[in-house]
């Protein structure tokens, strides 16, 4: 009966552990991606996820800081953007854009997709939305 108890309680543990990291889709609008324009706030690199944060000004001069879900420091670091590089280049006061899917909440966050410098050359790799290639809207692809 013991073992019995001690197996329920790991089955329960493990969906629990699985259920709390879900899909991009659960948070995210995958399939309609804007690309905004702003200045960098803050990077953070940090687990599970690296975030920037970055304002952008509306076409009435209103001011929003928009926040940014990123791969991890891990996918960011193999794929050649090691802590310094990265914030190196996404120090306060630089200006990028973002292709980012946009959160479904309707708060100014969203998976960010692609992130360019003023110069258009895209930095750190892109995240992983989970869309099988032909099902990514164009921007992403």
């Amino acid at each position: 009966m013991r073992c019995v108890v001690t197996a329920g309680a790991a089955v329960l543990l493990v969906a629990i552990a699985a259920s709390a990291h879900h899909g991009a889709a659960a948070e995210y609008d995958l399939l309609h991606p804007v690309t905004l324009k702003g200045v960098v706030t803050e990077f953070r690199y940090v687990n599970p996820h690296s975030q920037i944060y970055f304002d952008v000004t509306d076409s009435n001069g209103k001011v929003v800081n928009w926040a940014g879900e990123l791969n991890s420091p891990y996918s960011l670091t193999q794929d050649g953007w090691t802590k310094k590089r990265s914030m190196d280049a996404l120090k306060a006061g630089t200006p990028i854009s973002v292709i980012i899917c946009p959160g479904k909440s309707g708060n100014p966050v969203g998976l960010a997709q692609k992130i360019f410098n003023a110069k258009g050359e895209q930095l750190l790799s892109e995240t992983n939305t989970g869309l099988a290639p032909d099902r990514r809207p164009t921007e992403l692809r």
